[in-house]
């Protein structure tokens, strides 16, 4: 991909302050767009903010998925400094591990909250900026391999993420005649503060060292290596781009080949 195919494009990532979400405010910025960083703490997404020129990006903290009145306070920020979104990157998720039999209400309820319920409720705020952009604008969804499959003692997470691609799928063929696309993102073990918090988990667990706990996780890409997130950010970077306009409705899996979708 060459040039700046999102000049002019005004983009808004949730969870934009590490990980997936930094790699996307990157890759776009580079490609053109100016971007909205969503996130609820202000430090990491000004340590983005930092890297990137000045008049590109905007700090929206506070912006708690799960808190109707916080986005739309938000939006109303983001519209006013860069104008309508055309590009939203549903990213923000979480994922507690915890065996079923211990996974309380409050636990399954947070989230599927955070994963699934707020995808939904960002998503309802920005449509009327979508549908006004028309042909070109994008949603994306950052699932998960676990909207695809199932792994043991994240079952909250693996049913968010699977209704995150069951929404996916929905909303595309709804919006299909208006120009919107809407397309999901599946990576697997990928290198964030979230893995670095299950490499902890497992660690603690089995007495294992942070390596083998590691290396425990590749073991499920077979390419033997967790996924960098600038391999993320370059798929979201390719739907979020004109050439991607027949792409709809899809969850593309960036895995190594862990997880198959037919």
């Amino acid at each position: 991909m060459t040039g700046r195919p999102l000049a002019g494009r005004h983009a808004l990532i949730t969870g934009a302050g590490g990980g997936i979400g930094a790699a996307m405010t990157r890759a776009f910025v580079d490609a053109g767009a100016r971007v909205s960083l969503a996130g609820r703490r202000r430090a990491p997404l000004e340590t983005i903010a930092a890297e990137l020129a000045a008049g590109v990006t905007l700090i929206l903290d506070g912006f708690d998925v799960t808190d109707a009145a916080a986005i739309e306070r938000g939006a109303e920020k983001a519209r006013a400094a860069f104008g309508p979104v055309s590009i939203l990157v549903n990213n923000a998720g979480e994922a507690p591990s915890a065996p079923f039999e211990k996974t309380d209400f409050a636990l399954w309820s947070r989230v599927l909250a955070v994963d699934l319920t707020g995808a939904y409720q960002v998503t309802c705020e920005f449509l009327p900026d979508l549908k006004g952009h028309g042909v070109g604008s994008r949603i994306l969804n950052v699932a998960s391999t676990a909207g695809l499959t199932g792994y043991p003692y994240v079952s909250a997470y693996c049913a968010a993420k699977h209704g995150l691609v069951g929404l996916t799928r929905a909303l595309a063929l709804e919006l299909a005649r208006t120009g919107i696309t809407v397309n999901a993102i599946c990576p697997g073990f990928t290198e964030t503060a979230l893995i670095e918090r299950a490499v902890a988990t497992i660690a603690a667990k089995t007495g294992r060292d942070s390596q083998a706990a590691r290396a425990e996780l590749a073991k499920a890409n077979p390419q033997g290596r967790l996924i960098r997130p600038e391999e993320v950010a370059e798929a979201a970077l390719w739907l979020a781009s004109p050439g991607s306009g027949s792409v709809n409705g899809q969850a593309i899996v960036i895995a190594g080949g862990e997880v198959m979708a037919g």
